[in-house]
C-alpha cells in the first residue's frame, strides 16, 4: 500500500468485495437484506404492449380477466348462478394460463410467476368445482363429501 495517497487505494476485504459507485469496497452477497428498502416489480410485470399503445391496450391481460369475472358476476345476479360462477372460475384459470404463457402480463403479475399461477389456478379450480357441485341437480357429485357433510351435521 502506498502511504502517500491512502484514499486512492482500495482495500479488498475478501474475494466477494467490490467497489461501489464512489469506489468504496462493499460486500456483495446473495443473502437477503435484513431490512427491505424498496420493492421490485414482479417478473413479467412489464407492459403487455408497447409504451406507445394506449393504457387499456398495455393492460389487456388483466382487463380480459376482469371483464370475464364481471360478466360472470352479472350472470350470477341475473339468476344464472351456475353459469356465472363457472365463468368466474374459468376467468381465474385463464389468468393462470396467461401468466404462464406470456412473458409480460402487466398488472396481472402480482407476485412471482409461480405464486401467481398457483394462486389463480387453485382459486379458479375451487370455484369451478363448487359451481359444478351446487344444488339442485349438481353436475358433479363427490360421494365422500356428501358423507362428510352428513356426519358433521348429524353430530
Amino acid at each position: 500500500m502506498s502511504t502517500e495517497h491512502p484514499e486512492d487505494e482500495i482495500e479488498v476485504r475478501d474475494a466477494v468485495s467490490a467497489p461501489d459507485a464512489e469506489g468504496i469496497p462493499r460486500r456483495v452477497t446473495r443473502r437477503f437484506p435484513l431490512f427491505t428498502r424498496d420493492t421490485a416489480r414482479p417478473e413479467g410485470g412489464g407492459r403487455a404492449a408497447s409504451g406507445a399503445a394506449p393504457a387499456p391496450a398495455r393492460q389487456w391481460p388483466v382487463l380480459l380477466v376482469l371483464a370475464l369475472v364481471g360478466l360472470g358476476l352479472l350472470l350470477t345476479a341475473l339468476d344464472a348462478f351456475r353459469i356465472g360462477t363457472l365463468l368466474v372460475g374459468v376467468a381465474l384459470l385463464g389468468g393462470a394460463v396467461l401468466r404462464w404463457m406470456l412473458p409480460d402480463v402487466g398488472m396481472l403479475a402480482v407476485r412471482s410467476r409461480f405464486t401467481d399461477i398457483l394462486t389463480y389456478g387453485v382459486l379458479g379450480s375451487a370455484i369451478v368445482m363448487l359451481a359444478m357441485m351446487v344444488q339442485p341437480d349438481p353436475w358433479l357429485e363427490i360421494p365422500f363429501l356428501k358423507d362428510t357433510l352428513h356426519f358433521t351435521v348429524s353430530s
